[in-house]
């Protein structure tokens, strides 16, 4: 089997030689990784997914500050080198969004990308993707704390703001779709440890609505539907399936537990399984070997694309990440 059809396989829970898997990194880790393994580690990698984001990248304004497509800059001074936390609130109040001006979407950016996959990917499964798709982006713009309680006082603002939020996203789509390509992928995170940061009410008001389109828009083109978010999403996880939903990224043992598996089984293919929190970080090697074969056997079936919760983060063990690279390459003996 290719690595797109052994992607397709899981996406479709049907039995594959092996599990598809995918390793990524962030930065710091990647420098770490380098360190310890040289480059050539790297190499090793037989990832069966090639991603392209279809979200501009963001520009240095100031030592340790970026600046995102929207304006939004990024305080980058503490311990996340690759996300930050928001400098400034660019909508302070609700009436600043009729002066606000959305960026236009960069046509020639999104074409580029798109070429890039298409030629790069081989015989991958090609994603493309929006990071910050929806509920992020709004609170990114707003606040985190200001969009929750307008969720309460001021919901036709919410409504309005994620609107055009959706409209900007679905522009993008519309032009990836002019391109060969498997799935997409919405990165949008709504999940707590415990529970939904905004409660299933409000998720299903304000949320899923845009998100159904998004959704559509791509299913519509016989394209698969890949959704990221961190956190215990339960509550939602049949809205999403009913919605369109294919894959979901990131299934965290923490939270889930492999016996929940079995409820996602047949509709929603888990795109995770090996924690970046729990296991990674501060299990030995040996351990981290016995979690990766505990995940492939929960999965014998199919549904599954094996990697770490999230990209490896800079606390991650550079042991333990060859140690699960070790298993997951076993699979093909």
């Amino acid at each position: 089997m290719t690595k797109r059809e052994r992607v397709i396989a899981a996406l479709n829970f049907r039995k594959t030689d092996y599990a598809p898997y995918q390793i990524s990194f962030t930065g710091q880790m990647h420098q770490k990784m380098a360190e310890y393994a040289g480059e050539e580690f790297f190499g090793r990698i037989d990832n069966h997914l090639c991603q392209v984001d279809l979200s501009k990248a963001q520009t240095t304004v100031g030592p340790e500050l970026t600046m995102d497509e929207y304006g939004v800059v990024w305080n980058k001074s503490g311990a996340d080198k690759d996300i930050g936390v928001i400098d400034s609130i660019l909508l302070e109040d609700t009436d600043d969004l009729d002066a606000f001006e959305f960026p236009p979407v960069d046509e020639a950016f999104v074409r580029h990308q798109m070429e890039q996959l298409v030629s790069e990917a081989g015989d991958r499964f090609r994603i493309a993707g929006i990071g910050f798709s929806l509920f992020e982006r709004a609170w990114t713009l707003r606040g985190m704390e200001n969009l929750l309680c307008d969720m309460m006082a001021e919901p036709e603002f919410v409504h309005k703001l994620l609107k055009k939020i959706t409209e900007r996203n679905l522009k993008i789509i519309d032009i990836a779709l002019e391109y060969d390509f498997d799935g997409f992928y919405f990165g949008d995170d709504w999940g707590q440890q415990r529970g939904l940061i905004m409660g299933p009410k409000c998720w299903r008001e304000f949320i899923k609505p845009r998100l159904a389109e998004l959704y559509g828009r791509v299913r519509g083109a016989g394209k698969y539907v890949l959704q990221h978010s961190c956190g215990d999403i339960r509550e939602i996880m049949e809205d999403l399936y009913d919605i369109g939903l294919n894959a979901y990224n990131t299934f965290q043992p923490e939270i889930y537990g492999y016996d929940y598996a079995p409820n996602l089984y047949g509709k929603i293919t888990i795109w995770g399984g090996i924690s970046t929190q729990r296991d990674l970080p501060v299990k030995t090697p040996e351990e981290i070997r016995q979690v990766t074969r505990d995940l492939l056997a929960a999965f014998p079936c199919g549904g599954l694309i094996a990697a770490p919760t999230h990209d490896i983060p800079g606390d991650a063990v550079p042991e333990n990440v060859e140690a699960m690279l070790e298993v997951l390459e076993s699979q093909k003996n």
